[in-house]
C-alpha cells in the first residue's frame, strides 16, 4: 500500500512546492516594484513638473514628443515617432517571445487663462494641464523605467503609446490612420485617468464606464402652424427624459456620493436618458432642422428612442411633414472588456490589497469621454480611474477645473499598481 501511493503522494507535495516556489516569486517581483517605484519617485516627480511648466495645446505637443523620445531611449527601448502627429509609441521586448501588451497615455493639454495653482506654474501663457495628461505620461514613462529594468524576466512585448490630441478627441482616431497597427500588433490595451478620488485608489467597472452621446435631428418641411410644430417636436423629444428636473443627479458633486455616487451599488448615475433643452432651430430650403443633445447610459436605450420618436410624430398631425429622424452626433465611448476588467482589478487587488480597488456601479453622465475607446474598437482593453486628491491637504483633482492639481504620490500608485498589472497579464496565455 505504501509502494503503491508513495508516486502519488510525492506528486502532491512537489506540486505544493512549486506553488509555494511560484508564490514566492510574485511576492518578490512586486516587492522589487515597490522598492523600485520609491528609488524613482523623485525623478519621475521632476519628468512631471517639467511637462507641467511646459504644456503643449492638442496637435501642437513636439517639445512633450522629443522629451518622451529622450526618456525612453535612455531606458533602451525602440523608439517610433512622428505617428498620427506627435504620436509615439516605445517598444520594451522581454528575453522571451509571448503576450503582447499596449498601454496609452495622452500628453496634450487646454487652454486655459485661469492662473495655475502649484508652485511649478506652465510657462506657456494661456495653456495648462488642467486634465492631468502629465501625470498619465509620467506614471507610463514610469512604468516603462520599471519594466525595462525587469525585461530578462520579462515574455512578451509591452508597447508604451503616448498619443497626442486626445483633448479634441482626434489623435486615437490619427495614430489609427496613420498605421499604428500596423506598427504593432497588442493582444491587449490599457490606459488610466487621474481623478477626484483619493489617492491611492484605483476604479473602473466591465462595459462602458462614460454615457453615450448622440445628437438628434428631426428634418420637417416647413409651412403650416411652423411654431406648434416647433413645439411640438421640443416637447415629444423631451418627455423621453427620464430624470426630474429637481433630481440630485444633476449636482456633479453628487458622483462621489457614498450613498448615490459611482461606487454604490444604489447609484443614481444608471439607467438614465437626459436631454439637452437648447434646442438648436435652423429652417433651410423651406424645411426645418430641430436638433438637440441626448445622453444616455445605454446605447440600446437610445437606438429605441429614435424609433420611438419616428412614430409618435407619424402618428401625430405633422405626421405628413416628417421627413427623417436620425443622429448626426456620435462620438466612441469607453467600453472595457468585461473578462480583462474582471482579471486586472482581481490582480490588483490581491497584489495591493482590496481596499485599493474601487467597483464602480454607476456610469459618468454628459457629453465627457476619452478617445481611448477608438483603440478599444480594435483590441480588448480595460480604462481605468486613478485617485489623485488628497482632501486633508485641499488637492483635488477635479479634471477640467480652475483649481484642478494632483497629489504627486498618485505617481507612485499608478506606476506599482499598472506595473504589476502587465506583469500579471504577461504571464498568461
Amino acid at each position: 500500500m505504501k509502494t503503491k501511493y508513495l508516486p502519488i503522494l510525492l506528486s502532491i507535495l512537489l506540486g505544493l512546492y512549486s506553488c509555494r516556489v511560484t508564490s514566492q516569486e510574485n511576492t518578490n517581483i512586486h516587492q522589487n516594484i515597490k522598492e523600485q517605484v520609491e528609488y524613482l519617485f523623485q525623478d519621475l516627480v521632476k519628468i512631471r513638473r517639467d511637462l507641467h511648466m511646459h504644456p503643449e495645446l492638442s496637435g501642437k505637443e513636439k517639445r512633450t514628443s522629443k522629451k518622451i523620445e529622450e526618456e525612453l531611449l535612455s531606458m533602451g527601448l525602440e523608439v517610433t515617432k512622428n505617428i498620427g502627429g506627435y504620436g509615439i509609441v516605445g517598444t520594451l521586448h522581454g528575453a522571451k517571445k509571448g503576450k503582447k501588451i499596449a498601454w496609452r497615455a495622452d500628453i496634450d493639454a487646454l487652454a486655459s487663462e485661469i492662473p495655475d495653482v502649484v508652485d511649478f506654474k506652465s510657462k506657456n501663457e494661456g495653456v495648462r494641464h488642467i486634465c492631468g495628461h502629465d501625470v498619465h505620461t509620467t506614471i507610463a514613462l514610469g512604468i516603462a523605467k520599471v519594466l525595462s529594468n525587469h525585461k530578462e524576466n520579462l515574455s512578451g512585448t509591452v508597447y508604451f503609446i503616448f498619443q497626442p490630441a486626445e483633448e479634441n478627441y482626434q489623435g486615437a482616431k490619427s495614430m489609427i490612420k496613420d498605421g499604428l497597427f500596423d506598427i504593432i500588433k497588442p493582444d491587449e490595451i490599457y490606459a488610466l485617468h487621474i481623478t477626484a478620488f483619493p489617492k491611492g485608489f484605483v476604479a473602473t467597472k466591465s462595459k462602458n464606464l462614460f454615457s453615450h452621446t448622440n445628437r438628434v435631428k428631426v428634418l420637417l418641411s416647413n409651412g403650416r402652424s411652423k411654431e406648434s410644430k416647433i413645439n411640438y417636436i421640443k416637447n415629444l423629444v423631451s418627455s423621453f427624459q427620464n430624470i426630474e428636473p429637481n433630481s440630485k443627479f444633476w449636482d456633479l458633486e453628487n458622483l462621489g456620493d457614498p450613498q448615490l455616487g459611482l461606487d454604490s451599488p444604489n447609484t443614481i448615475y444608471k439607467k438614465y436618458l437626459t436631454v439637452n433643452t437648447n434646442f438648436d432651430i435652423k429652417e433651410v430650403d423651406n424645411k426645418i432642422a430641430i436638433s438637440t443633445t441626448v445622453n444616455s447610459s445605454n446605447k440600446k436605450q437610445l437606438d429605441v428612442f429614435l424609433d420611438s420618436i419616428r412614430k409618435k410624430i407619424r402618428e401625430s398631425e405633422y405626421g405628413n411633414d416628417l421627413i427623417s429622424v436620425g443622429y448626426t452626433y456620435e462620438k466612441a465611448t469607453v467600453m472595457n472588456n468585461e473578462l480583462l476588467t474582471n482579471k486586472t482589478m482581481t490582480s490588483i487587488s490581491t497584489i495591493y490589497g482590496t481596499s485599493t480597488v474601487i467597483p464602480l456601479h454607476g456610469i459618468v453622465p454628459g457629453d465627457i469621454g476619452d478617445d481611448f475607446a477608438y483603440f478599444q474598437n480594435k483590441i480588448p482593453g480595460v480604462y481605468f480611474f486613478l485617485g489623485g486628491s488628497n482632501f486633508e491637504s485641499g488637492i483635488i483633482s477635479d479634471p477640467h477645473t480652475p483649481n484642478f492639481a494632483v497629489d504627486e504620490e498618485s505617481i507612485k500608485f499608478g506606476v506599482k499598481y499598472f506595473t504589476s498589472m502587465i506583469i500579471e497579464r504577461l504571464k498568461t496565455s
